[in-house]
């Protein structure tokens, strides 16, 4: 259950308008089901504020599906899955009236995304287009988690006028994700003119001696721009997730 629905159901006891008999019966629940395969945490919203994710790589369409199930009937009302399969996500589509699939990203979404309640704007800009990939699942991550996400995609150092025309948004952010491949020069362009947290993330992106995304990681670890923390390679959910906890502080 989540945090916000322990607080409404609270309100409803205090209100009269629930038992005090059914509120225990709601909160005996196990935080957690053992389904041979999986063990869905009921209760990580109430612990951490955010509920929990499906991490659809490795999984078979079923096991994505009954994990989601179980997770919206034990009350989360957004079930967020990254890294799907399409062929998960036609199982959804066949069983999940309200489910949404985004073929770039191989982002799920089963409910709705709700109302906005962040203290601010999170940008998220790329180095390029061949980053979009990782940054929707970044951006859409985040508004999963109640943000609003302002997307300024392609304005690499290739090109430093592209992101100077958006210097507006990257003044106004609260939160902002830099995503780049290559040599991962963005995060620390950025990280020099934002007055906010923000979060880099290394692509995978590049030619041989990228390795993959290790050089654009090391270049942004080793950023001389402050304010600049580093998440994994091709990490996009935890760099919105993280984004998406700054902002509710």
């Amino acid at each position: 259950m989540e945090k916000k629905a322990i607080k409404d159901m609270l309100e409803q006891v205090a209100e009269g308008k629930l038992s005090v008999d059914d509120a225990l019966l709601k909160l005996k629940e196990a935080p957690y089901e053992d389904l041979g395969f999986a063990k869905p945490d009921f209760h990580r919203g109430l612990r951490q504020g955010a509920a929990e994710v499906i991490y659809g790589a490795g999984k078979t369409p079923s096991q994505v599906l009954e994990i989601t199930k179980r997770l919206r009937e034990h009350g989360q009302k957004t079930v967020l899955i990254t890294r799907m399969k399409e062929e998960a996500a036609e199982l959804l589509k066949q069983n999940i009236a309200d489910f949404t699939y985004d073929e770039l990203s191989h982002i799920g979404i089963a409910g709705e995304i709700p109302e906005k309640d962040g203290k601010g704007k999170i940008v998220v800009a790329t180095g390029g287009t061949s980053d979009m990939p990782v940054a929707e699942e970044a951006a859409k991550t985040a508004e999963v988690y109640g943000n609003e996400v302002v997307r300024l995609y392609d304005v690499g150092v290739a090109g430093l006028h592209r992101l100077l025309g958006h210097m507006d948004d990257i003044m106004s952010a609260r939160v902002i994700i830099a995503i780049a491949g290559m040599e991962g020069a963005l995060a620390s362009v950025i990280g020099g003119m934002a007055d906010c947290p923000v979060i880099a993330v290394p692509t995978s992106v590049g030619y041989g001696a990228s390795f993959g995304g290790v050089s654009a990681l090391l270049s942004m670890l080793n950023s001389c721009a402050s304010g600049v923390s580093v998440v994994n390679i091709d990490n996009g959910f935890g760099a919105g997730y993280l984004a998406s906890m700054i902002n509710h502080q």
